[in-house]
């Protein structure tokens, strides 16, 4: 049984041979055209080379500096903070949870935008001088994560 298998009729080609005389069907030139760098015996032309003229990446201006040690903080503001219950212990994971944050392992920063729930207890990594008075104002505590 299987050795009656074989491909489908016109599923496999024959290899092209060239360089094997004008009856192969590739003769004298091998497919490579006449002339030029394509022509030439080991021919490795880099997908990025423009032929000598000056590359796209020498003619673009070099602008701006990119911070590898630069910190994104994730930002949340008080106000969102007001669909959790008063008195409820609010963490990164609570937040995430909720979706006010993409709990993508960054730092979180709690701003002063918008009031403050009543008796809140806020577990975060960072919080502005403003948000950590309207917390405590309104009967909350911050700590740090």
């Amino acid at each position: 049984m299987l050795n009656r298998l074989s491909p489908r009729p016109g599923a496999v080609q024959r290899r092209k041979r060239v360089g094997r005389g004008p009856g192969s069907g590739k003769g004298k030139t091998c497919g490579t055209g006449v002339k030029g760098q394509g022509t030439r015996s080991g021919k490795k032309i880099k997908p990025w080379f423009e032929g000598g003229q000056m590359p796209l990446y020498q003619r673009v201006p070099k602008k701006g500096f990119k911070n590898r040690f630069r910190v994104e903080n994730e930002i949340v503001n008080l106000g969102a903070l007001s669909i959790f219950a008063e008195g409820a212990t609010v963490d990164v994971k609570a937040l995430a949870e909720k979706g006010l944050i993409r709990g993508s392992g960054q730092p979180v920063k709690v701003l002063a935008e918008g009031e403050a729930p009543k008796g809140i207890k806020l577990i975060v990594h960072k919080i502005s001088a403003s948000a950590r008075a309207k917390i405590e104002a309104a009967g909350g505590t911050v700590e740090s994560a």
